[in-house]
């Protein structure tokens, strides 16, 4: 369903003083990092505020909503950030405990970002991330409470990418996974995200990820409209018009390919907005994770 909303009003900024159960950050991966080299001396994790950047060891956050109101679902989240740092505040923090207030289970994941220097092939550090903690939510979904068929990811604009990238990628596994560990989402939401590595794509996350020269099999293979299949996740799309950071036609593209795939989706797009607002739109009283709520519940999620 393709629902258009073209309200520019101001917005009311809202304050919440709701306390979250925050748990500590998981390393993904306990007994050593995969597809990694030693790091050089200058090589070491950054933060600016909630802005992280150079990281060698992935985790995952777990935030938990208040006892007694958990759904049973899970939400897995990758923060947005060309492909050099996290912005894991606003698409992070914020999104977990907004998620929280609805039942669900939210885990923020501090990625490996693709470098050269730190990996032995850097197109998929991120999807390894990616994938790994899909794996880890799974593993223990008993222990947290979580349906472990009710498990999706969020991301936002590179962080979208990813997010799109397990959403048609999760057949390609490039983790240790003796289990067999369905490494597939239930669901996927992609705000404002990268999709195309193609005319509209957004080159400085398609050049981080796979080179200034890539092959056009890699393009291919990364542009993740042309990835879709039948069984690719229900999705939900939010973007604006008037983005000029990550051009709206990469929802567009992405749509267009899971409709023409019968995949149940639904896309959301302002008029206005820019990139990168995270939870709030300022230019609209409209929410969208008012409208992702509802989807999840139409959904069974």
């Amino acid at each position: 369903m393709l629902k258009f909303r073209r309200t520019v009003l101001p917005l009311a900024m809202l304050i919440s003083s709701a306390v979250f159960a925050q748990q500590k950050p998981i390393p993904l991966y306990p007994n050593g990092v995969p597809n990694s080299k030693p790091a050089p001396e200058t090589y070491k994790e950054k933060r600016d505020g909630y802005s992280i950047s150079m990281v060698t060891d992935p985790t995952i956050t777990p935030y938990f909503p208040a006892k007694g109101t958990a759904t049973g679902t899970a939400i897995v989240i990758f923060p947005g950030g060309s492909y050099i740092n996290l912005a894991s505040g606003h698409e992070g923090q914020a999104i977990a405990e907004e998620f929280n207030k609805i039942g669900v289970t939210a885990f923020v994941v501090k990625y490996r970002l693709p470098s050269d220097q730190i990996m032995v092939d850097k197109t998929i550090g991120p999807l390894q991330d990616a994938e790994r903690s899909i794996q880890i939510v799974r593993e223990r979904a008993a222990e947290w409470g979580i349906n472990p068929h009710k498990v999706g990811v969020i991301g936002f604009s590179a962080g979208g990418h990813l997010a799109s990238t397990i959403d048609t990628h999760f057949d390609k596994v490039v983790i240790d996974n003796k289990s067999n560990i369905s490494l597939r989402p239930d669901f996927a939401m992609l705000i404002y995200p990268v999709i195309s590595f193609g005319p509209f794509a957004h080159a400085y996350s398609r050049e981080n990820l796979i080179g200034k020269n890539p092959s056009q099999q890699l393009i291919d293979l990364y542009s993740n409209e042309k990835q879709v299949t039948a069984n690719t996740p229900p999705t939900f799309l939010i973007h604006a018009e008037d983005d000029d950071v990550v051009p709206v036609q990469n929802s567009l593209l992405f749509y267009d390919a899971l409709v023409k795939n019968k995949v149940k989706a639904e896309m959301h797009l302002f008029q206005a907005g820019g990139h990168g607002f995270g939870l709030n739109n300022p230019t609209t009283t409209d929410h969208w994770f008012d409208w992702a709520a509802n989807w999840l519940r139409l959904n069974g999620f």
